[in-house]
């Protein structure tokens, strides 16, 4: 299997006064019209960074994605919609780079796990958000969207006490960052993962918005692992702490990775 070509922290955008860094994982062999992922890392919204979707990006960069995994400003340093204004400009970047970077501009989608599979659902529904990041001329739409055990709905906190919105947030604040709230008439194909006894994210986050796309008739597949829990991917044979999802004793890295491929693959 061929390496993928690396280039860690490289300038896309502004987010906020400061510059919006990314790793960018390059198949090894270039060709044009490439389809390309942007790879959202978890933590909550309040922590992360892009090191831990590092194998995400070194194993489906690989089977052919030109994958992007952005930083993103984090809520201590700038609460709700700064997330998803930061992702969204890293969507521009692909567009206004694809020849470049070999790029089909119209075969870009998005998958995150956690927080960041809430912020890839969120990529695929809401325009208001873009940002002044940069790119404004370019589209900041998506083809295909995964989510691995990504929040549907942000639960109202009166006192902003929630991880992600500040403490001026409104109650319509809290459904205008909820995926579940939207219309779905139109969301594209969607991919779901989530382990049944999640307690920090409920599987019924992704069942709900599964059945609403379901009712809309949307291309959408969910994946339930039995007797799992929360960021169950990173679970290891040998190791009692978590490890990347590429590491080969990960127990469902290689599953999931293979169910994403397979997905992107179809849709994009």
């Amino acid at each position: 299997m061929n390496k993928a070509k690396v280039s860690k922290n490289i300038v896309v955008g502004k987010a906020g006064k400061r510059n919006l860094e990314a790793d960018l994982y390059l198949p090894q062999k270039h060709s044009e019209k490439r389809p390309a992922l942007v790879i959202i890392h978890g933590g909550g919204w309040h922590k992360g960074s892009t090191n831990g979707v590092k194998g995400f990006g070194l194993l489906l960069s690989r089977s052919g994605f030109v994958c992007l995994c952005p930083s993103y400003r984090l809520s201590p340093e700038a609460p709700w919609p700064a997330q998803l204004e930061d992702i969204k400009c890293s969507i521009r970047y692909l567009r206004k780079n694809c020849e470049r970077l070999g790029i089909d501009p119209n075969r870009i989608g998005a998958v995150g796990d956690s927080a960041g599979g809430h912020l890839a659902l969120m990529t695929a529904l809401d325009t208001r958000f873009e940002g002044k990041g940069g790119y404004a001329k370019m589209s900041s739409s998506i083809k295909a969207v995964a989510s691995l055990y990504g929040p549907t709905r942000i639960q109202y906190s009166a006192d902003g006490g929630n991880l992600l919105m500040g403490p001026k947030a409104t109650e319509q604040d809290y459904r205008s960052a909820s995926p579940l709230t939207y219309c779905l008439k139109e969301f594209p194909p969607c991919l779901l993962i989530h382990g049944s006894q999640d307690t920090a994210v409920p599987l019924s986050e992704s069942m709900k918005f599964y059945e609403k796309l379901e009712s809309h008739h949307r291309k959408v597949e969910l994946h339930v692992f039995s007797d799992e829990s929360h960021a169950f991917d990173r679970r290891s044979w040998s190791e009692e702490k978590m490890v990347d999802v590429g590491d080969p004793s990960s127990i469902y890295g290689k599953t999931v990775i293979d169910i994403i491929d397979l997905f992107f693959t179809k849709h994009l």
